[in-house]
């Protein structure tokens, strides 16, 4: 398979994934990730983002959990587990409405049936927003989350007005062109 020049770049740089360019576009605009930042990472294997987050700022405490395993990220403490036992894990629970930013590049697995995969995608879209408004802080939190453009996309838009101060769409250089991914920013937990 071709690697394109963002896949070249990631592994010349030593990231796990070409992913990494797509968050630090939307972190670097946003300015979401401060030094010091207690982050949650969802669906966060093979690891890039939580790479980044430590790459970024040394300083911020990075939790990750994804169903699939991930090597080991120094600071980075990971969680093979599914999103809806979250609230199990200590580690994690005792820090809700803590977390500074919660990061999320969770996808389904997909059947290539439009209708069944875009309810999907939806359905964990909402999954992920419902735990991002339990563990984000209050008064400065921030979410950034991966979806596609579909017919549910404005569905989840509104739900994410319905959640967060301010609400930006994103769709960053790194995203391939055909591809139909798309990030949503939310700022400021209502």
């Amino acid at each position: 398979m071709h690697a394109d020049s963002w896949a070249l770049k990631a592994k010349k740089l030593g990231f796990r994934s070409r992913a990494v360019f797509k968050l630090e576009e939307i972190l670097i605009k946003t300015k979401a990730l401060k030094n010091n930042s207690i982050v949650l990472d969802i669906g966060c294997a093979p690891g890039g983002w939580s790479e980044l987050v430590k790459a970024m700022t040394p300083s911020s405490h990075v939790y990750a959990i994804d169903l699939l395993p991930m090597d080991p990220i120094d600071g980075v403490m990971f969680f093979e587990e599914d999103i809806m036992n979250i609230d199990e894990i200590k580690e994690i629970s005792s820090l809700k409405s803590k977390f500074n930013l919660v990061i999320s590049d969770l996808a389904p697995n997909l059947t290539g049936i439009r209708a069944v995969d875009e309810e999907s995608i939806f359905e964990l879209n909402i999954i992920t927003l419902k735990t991002a408004k339990c563990y984000l802080s209050k008064g400065n939190g921030s979410f950034i989350i991966k979806t596609f453009q579909n017919s549910l996309l404005k569905k989840l838009r509104i739900e994410m007005e319905k959640s967060f101060h301010l609400v930006q769409t994103y769709k960053p250089a790194a995203s391939k062109s055909k591809s139909g991914e798309i990030y949503l920013y939310g700022e400021k937990p209502l």
